[in-house]
């Protein structure tokens, strides 16, 4: 008798998934997905649809069976422009307070199910990384860019509050406090040597390099031990509102979980063996 895994059985795979409103593409293992945010005309701007599928997709990769690391991209020399001006902006200024307080919601549920999702997040950005763009950036796991990537967070340009998308939350915890105050509050463009400066971007690449980059940092982790990668993500969320007490005790749980996967013993044997360990992610 075949004994079957509930849990696994709720898991699909994502190779060949189509998305409406975006690329969607997975390489020949699917083991790695690329994101592209394809309306390069406009720069790549979202919409209402694209956010939703968005936010819906990084919620059902959690149930993946294939997908273990994802680059997010756009086409054609930039990264994204944020929201449409003329099919989010201008519809939001006629609308009533509780259906805008319904958008922000669904706009902050796609930083949320970023952060939620198990599988790493590498985001490759080039040209204009504005508004929405930024926070998706800021929202990966990692970011590369091209030098002439510039990136916004220019909600105060259209008489907004900084404080979107979890930014004022986020953003301090990647480029301190002072920094993020002044990006905030201006609306300025940060340079890609400043984001490399000041730790926005783990490292810079020439436009032609920049998403083989990615993908190849991309596959690395998708190689590896993925269900302790997966745990280090959650961890480095689940660590931001601990005391220290909390915080050790935490990690120790999560170690002592990985210590029990099948993936940890697979690698003391095979370094005994002086050979190369297969990561299966259990």
């Amino acid at each position: 008798m075949t004994m079957t895994n509930p849990m696994q059985d709720k898991k699909r795979p994502f190779q060949g998934h189509e998305a409406k409103h975006f690329k969607f593409e997975t390489d020949a293992d699917g083991k790695v997905a690329t994101i592209t945010l394809n309306r390069p005309e406009k720069k790549n701007p979202l919409t209402f649809e694209s956010y939703e599928e968005l936010g819906n997709l990084f919620r059902a990769l959690h149930r993946a069976s294939d997908v273990r690391a994802i680059v997010i991209t756009g086409a054609e020399d930039n990264f994204c422009s944020g929201g449409d001006v003329f099919e989010i902006i201008e519809p939001l200024t006629r609308m009533p307070m509780p259906d805008l307080l319904d958008f922000t919601r669904l706009t902050g549920d796609l930083v949320r199910q970023m952060r939620a999702c198990p599988q790493p997040i590498i985001s490759a950005v080039d040209g204009i990384c504005a508004g929405a763009g930024a926070i998706i950036a800021m929202s990966s796991d990692y970011r590369v860019a091209t030098p002439e990537a510039k990136t916004a967070f220019l909600f105060t340009r259209v008489g907004l509050a900084g404080a979107d998308m979890g930014a004022c939350g986020i953003l301090p915890r990647i480029i301190g406090q002072g920094r993020a105050a002044e990006l905030l509050f201006t609306g300025r463009a940060m340079t890609a040597a400043e984001g490399h400066a000041w730790g926005f971007y783990n490292a810079l690449h020439e436009r032609g390099a920049l998403l083989a980059e990615a993908q190849k940092f991309a596959r690395n982790l998708a190689d590896g031990p993925w269900f302790a990668h997966a745990m280090t993500k959650k961890m480095l969320d689940q660590e931001w509102a601990m005391g220290i007490d909390q915080l050790i005790e935490s990690e120790a749980q999560a170690q002592a979980i990985c210590m029990a996967t099948g993936d940890f013993r697979r690698a003391f044997e095979a370094f005994a063996a002086k050979a190369k360990p297969e990561f299966k992610g259990n």
